[in-house]
């Protein structure tokens, strides 16, 4: 109880910073597609959703994400620092400087391309909080031997830990997804409310080559003509927009050479020549080195698959503990609390090891289409899927259009996008209507796929008419794959 107490404190405080990074990456969002409207460009989050970017609850709430794994990372490895120096080195002061010799190269490493004031606020404040609220919940008091029995909560941590390794993956999430949340309404509640506000804080951090639109500025430009520039960066989503103080590349001309610039920051000079010729792969290092987040994604990812399931472990113990205190001792509360919570995740790794041997043979996918478990249904169609069969093949699909199950009709979208049969195509269409963003974002995704232009009208049609940024996005990268290209500005 006394570790959810200190680690409270340094949740609320990466909350603080998150909130306010959110907050002023969308202000610089919606000025940036507030240009690119105005230039006469082809925009999304288009005009339904782009205000959602000037609203608190989307910074707030996009903020959790950080909270939830910056936060709980850095809090819970400053606690266990924080332990380790007053248990097991009596508070030793070699042991100390070592600490914050590491915490000083943390710093500089995720600032190492560039000064991050999010990450270095992070890095600052939420382990100074914890710090100090450490020394006086816990380790202010008389240092005794530590009986066994204080460790009992940590035991089926361990093993809960030990079992999730082998899980920790990128597939685990989606057996997440489908399993755990979209099988249920209360999950697929949850899941609305991470694909609502999971853009805003991955907008925060992400490079220039992960972004669907980025905004360019050509000044200065005399000796070399520009307009084969703008068309070389319009087919790469740079969209040229004038005297725009805040582009994400400005370009410039420099003793004949082509200056590539980044927030005012020199990145790299090419020749017009070499530009021209190979454009993508300029760009891509002009992402590379401008990215200065880099470090920062790769240690909130690592985040994900550690520190979050390990608050959601204290925060469920804290609760149990809370609760049984009123009808037992503190003992018997913090083990039975301990036990239901090491169920608890039991039964939910239990149900992951389940769904991922859940596999069905090539030969009997026929009879796995049509059987009365949505979970067999479902592995059939990865098999179809990643085979690249004819969905069109098997009669059964057509069933799947109406199943009451989300992850059914996810993944049917999906082995439709290998299909080239002319019905599956008018099926497909109809998927664009389901209610769950997940089916229609990979409904999108399966139409690029099938590479039939004749789908572009229709995708364009469907984003002026969304009001979900999430879908959005996968339904632009549908009309890249179809050769659509920006049109210009006015």
């Amino acid at each position: 109880m006394n570790v959810f107490k200190v680690l409270l404190p340094g949740l609320f405080t990466a909350q603080i910073i998150a909130t306010i990074q959110v907050y002023l990456s969308n202000a610089g969002l919606y000025r940036a597609f507030s240009a690119m409207v105005e230039a006469g460009y082809f925009v999304v989050p288009n005009q339904h959703a782009v205000h959602h970017l000037k609203e608190f609850a989307s910074a707030f709430f996009g903020g959790l994400f950080f909270t939830l794994t910056v936060g709980a990372g850095l809090s819970l490895l400053t606690f266990v620092a924080v332990l380790t120096w007053d248990r097991i080195f009596s508070r030793s002061r070699i042991f100390l400087i070592l600490l914050l010799l590491f915490w000083v190269a943390c710093l500089f490493c995720v600032n190492f391309h560039g000064f991050c004031p999010a990450a270095t606020s992070y890095f600052i404040f939420v382990p100074a909080v914890v710090s100090v609220v450490a020394l006086k919940l816990i380790l202010a008091r008389t240092r005794q031997r530590t009986r066994f029995g204080k460790f009992a909560p940590v035991i089926p941590l361990l093993l809960l830990a030990f079992l999730w390794l082998p899980r920790a993956s990128g597939d685990v999430f989606l057996d997440i997804r489908d399993n755990l949340l979209l099988s249920n309404s209360f999950g697929t509640k949850i899941s609305d409310f991470y694909y609502r506000y999971t853009l805003y804080p991955a907008e925060a951090f992400k490079s220039l080559d992960q972004r669907i639109l980025r905004t360019c500025r050509l000044e200065g430009i005399k000796d070399f003509p520009a307009q084969p520039l703008e068309k070389k960066l319009l087919d790469y989503d740079y969209l040229n927009i004038k005297e725009y103080p805040e582009a994400d590349l400005e370009i410039t001309e420099e003793g004949g050479q082509l200056a590539f610039k980044n927030r005012e920051k020199m990145i790299l000079r090419i020749s017009p020549e070499d530009f021209l010729a190979a454009p993508g792969n300029v760009l891509k290092e002009f992402s590379i080195k401008s990215d200065r987040h880099s470090l920062f994604r790769k240690f909130t990812f690592f985040c994900l698959l550690t520190g979050f399931p390990l608050i959601l472990y204290i925060t469920l113990y804290a609760l149990f503990y809370l609760v049984l205190c009123i009808f037992m001792d503190s003992k018997k509360s913090s083990f039975t609390a301990s036990i239901l919570c090491f169920a608890i995740g039991a039964v939910i790794l239990f149900s992951l090891y389940s769904a991922g041997k859940k596999t069905t043979d090539a030969g009997n996918l026929s009879v796995a289409m049509e059987s009365g478990r949505w979970r067999e249904r479902v592995a059939a169609l990865k098999v179809v899927e990643r085979k690249g069969m004819e969905i069109g093949n098997f009669r059964a699909y057509k069933k799947m259009l109406k199943s009451p199950n989300i992850p059914e009709r996810y993944w049917l979208a999906k082995a439709m996008s290998k299909s080239r049969k002319p019905e599956t195509y008018s099926e497909l269409l109809t998927l664009l209507n389901d209610p769950d963003r997940n089916v229609v974002c990979m409904t999108f995704y399966a139409l690029g796929q099938r590479k039939n232009p004749g789908a572009i009208k229709e995708i364009t049609r469907r984003i002026d008419m969304s009001g979900d940024w999430y879908s959005q996005q996968y339904a632009y990268k549908a009309l890249r794959r179809l050769g659509w290209k920006q049109t210009g500005s006015k």
